[in-house]
């Protein structure tokens, strides 16, 4: 990941009109809010930003590529995540702090894509309907021919496919395949139930495989 310049997210080092544009920003809806913000000092806020956000910012990285599709649009995500985290720090609970920031990064970049890429944000058209359907099962976690799959995969063919899902798979599949996450992370991620996470996994791992599958032949 490219070394993103974090002081940014650090008001004392902006110029002034910078520092404004900070305090204007609109946090996240997801997280939680950020009223008490104004109770801790700055070097509070930079301590529980540097302990909670910089650990996880190869992670963000890495969402906010398989989102955007590109390095450079990434880096911009994940400046502007800094910023909203770095503001939102003060309303963080002791609690998953990787879903966290992986939560403000996801808002973050599909304000972006809404902005610049619209069409990228299509759904199919059935996804409501299946997703609901399933929003009430509870299966235990178990590895799949899919998931064995996507992890023996070249990264190139394998990113490709994973380019060409529709963006509520796309997410999914990379927070459970390529980072790792467990379906409750990614229901609080995603805002959405452990049975849609289940659902758009299946569905999203299906099409990646077809979609493997075509180029391989």
């Amino acid at each position: 990941m490219p070394v993103v310049e974090f002081q940014a997210a650090r008001p004392s080092h902006r110029p002034q009109a910078q520092t404004n544009n900070l305090h204007r920003a609109n946090p996240v809806s997801d997280p939680r809010p950020t009223n008490d913000v104004h109770l801790v000092s700055v070097d509070d806020q930079r301590a529980r930003f540097d302990k909670v956000v910089l650990p996880h910012l190869d992670d963000a990285f890495a969402l906010a590529r398989w989102l955007t599709g590109n390095r450079t649009d990434a880096e911009d995500v994940v400046q502007d995540a800094c910023l909203r985290a770095f503001r939102a720090i003060g309303g963080f609970a002791e609690g998953n702090a990787r879903a966290w920031v992986l939560t403000i990064v996801r808002h973050t970049a599909y304000t972006w894509l809404h902005k610049n890429r619209p069409a990228a944000l299509v759904m199919v058209d059935d996804l409501e309907a299946a997703e609901e359907a399933q929003s009430n099962r509870s299966e235990p976690e178990v590895e799949t021919p899919e998931s064995i799959l996507i992890a023996k995969t070249d990264s190139a063919a394998l990113e490709a496919a994973i380019a060409a899902l529709p963006a509520p798979f796309r997410e999914t599949v990379v927070l459970r395949d390529i980072q790792g996450l467990d379906y409750r992370e990614i229901a609080d991620v995603t805002g959405v139930p452990i049975g849609t996470v289940m659902s758009r996994l299946a569905r999203g791992r299906r099409r990646l495989m077809a979609t493997i599958a075509r180029s391989a032949s």
